[in-house]
């Protein structure tokens, strides 16, 4: 499909351009390893944050491969929302120099945050879409299949939405919320089974010998 194959064009592009910010730094005046290693320890939140927007990179490119995984076809909605979603991804390298530049100031700390949470948005938009139309979907997808991806979505975006109330005060240590995603989304598993109405649960089998 050639809308998957640009979109893992530009996840590949936004995380190679992520590496510019340490090959442009300049580590200044070294005449000894001592000062080299002193240089390189003051690069600590550069490296953090190019790490950090590396790995989230990489599994937010993971989600949208396991969701395409499901998808048959797209129409001109889901192409829109796919874009969308990509003009946040484009938006990474920078979102994380101004937030490794600027961290002293709240537009900086929000930089990182604010970028990943649109882009997650978008992608949840994206499969809501995509489950709402049903027809783009692959037909062996049951309903079940549909609501275990948009879970994991939604934990996302819950994560990310806090990370952006927190970041003011942390910074991009506020991604560390993420680490919470597992339990999460077992809580959004187990409040949908205990909202399932009673009439889905299995039939008891007294019943079934009652009659």
């Amino acid at each position: 499909m050639r809308l998957e194959a640009f979109t893992d064009g530009v996840f590949a592009i936004a995380a190679t351009l992520l590496v510019l910010d340490l090959t442009t730094h300049q580590l200044g005046e070294v005449e000894s390893d001592a000062e080299l290693w002193t240089a390189l320890g003051a690069m600590t939140e550069l490296f953090f944050n190019f790490a950090l927007s590396f790995v989230l990179l990489c599994l937010l490119w993971m989600v949208h491969v396991r969701q395409f995984e499901y998808i048959a076809r797209v129409d001109a909605t889901l192409m829109w929302l796919n874009s969308g979603r990509l003009l946040f991804i484009v938006l990474v390298p920078f979102a994380t120099g101004l937030t490794t530049e600027y961290s002293e100031y709240l537009a900086g700390r929000l930089a990182m945050p604010v970028t990943f949470f649109f882009a997650i948005l978008l992608g949840a938009l994206e499969w809501g879409w995509a489950r709402r139309r049903r027809d783009v979907l692959m037909p062996d997808v049951d309903e079940t299949d549909a609501v275990v991806q948009g879970r994991g979505s939604l934990s996302a975006l819950l994560l990310s939405a806090a990370t952006v109330v927190v970041a003011p005060w942390i910074g991009s240590a506020g991604f560390l919320l993420f680490a919470l995603d597992g339990p999460v989304t077992r809580i959004l598993e187990g409040k949908r089974a205990a909202d399932q109405p009673a009439d889905r649960a299995d039939p008891d089998p007294r019943d079934e010998s009652a009659r």
